[in-house]
């Protein structure tokens, strides 16, 4: 049996007048939604508009919680303590799981974005505050992350974990993602972005920077809809990954499969 895989997207990342990616053509390929909840985008209609979108179209439901960082896309690191992390975090998945409730659908998994989303990798108490808000809310919700301190803290509070692959960035040795910072952080070849998510995929590794292969677990692949060509990409993504015998389903069915 071929693997079985779920597609994800970061969306609702406008706000006001301003939009960020083609939300609606992406609708078409993925079978999850991270949903941008006010802080480093997004507003109530976008949040509004996005949940319905995905509700009618059966994609699954996950909040995107970020720092307070509208001006910065949530991709600057902030000194907050661990009980603003978790009570901003909490305030996030509040927020869309209003707006999913008013749909009839609910929120399946929180994926945190941009910085917030690097140092729960990498900082215990962080990882812990964010754990304790999905915890406290909703213990049936599917922590998305990458390996690091989030999946130990994720399993200590009994909450399942997903493990999401990022297609166009670099990995270093440890298995987290490349600075930003770094001019080879995010990959543009496209080429190089389908090649790679196929090995993901198929084989479980993934060349880092360095050029080390290195082990990894992949129960989603994260597509990214803000650069040039995207949804073209992601359309090729999907039919690449269907031509190799792999089967696209939502991280719940996805997460049912492995059990």
């Amino acid at each position: 049996m071929g693997a079985v895989i779920d597609l994800v997207a970061d969306m609702g990342e406008g706000f006001g007048a301003y939009t960020m990616a083609d939300d609606a053509g992406l609708l078409e390929v993925v079978t999850s939604a991270n949903i941008a909840c006010g802080f480093h985008a997004g507003d109530p209609r976008i949040m509004e508009r996005t949940v319905r979108a995905c509700a009618e179209r059966g994609v699954g439901i996950g909040a995107h919680p970020s720092f307070p960082d509208l001006v910065g896309f949530g991709r600057r690191a902030m000194d907050l303590t661990p009980d603003e992390v978790r009570t901003d975090v909490l305030y996030q998945l509040g927020a869309l799981s209003g707006f999913a409730a008013a749909a009839g659908t609910r929120v399946g998994h929180v994926c945190p974005h941009g910085r917030l989303g690097n140092l729960v990798i990498t900082r215990p108490d962080y990882a812990a505050a964010m754990c304790d808000a999905i915890a406290g809310f909703d213990p049936s919700i599917v922590v998305y992350t990458q390996a690091g301190a989030v999946v130990d803290a994720a399993r200590e509070r009994g909450l399942t974990v997903g493990m999401v692959a990022a297609i166009d960035r670099n990995y270093e040795d440890d298995g987290t993602l490349t600075p930003r910072r770094e001019p080879d952080a995010v990959i543009h070849d496209p080429e190089l972005i389908v090649a790679r998510t196929l090995r993901m995929v198929t084989e479980g590794t993934v060349v880092g920077r360095s050029g080390k292969v290195l082990p990894i677990q992949v129960d989603s692949v994260l597509l990214h809809g803000d650069g040039p060509d995207s949804l073209g990409l992601a359309r090729r993504i999907r039919a690449d990954l269907t031509a190799a015998g792999v089967t696209l389903a939502t991280l719940a069915e996805t997460l049912a499969g492995r059990s």
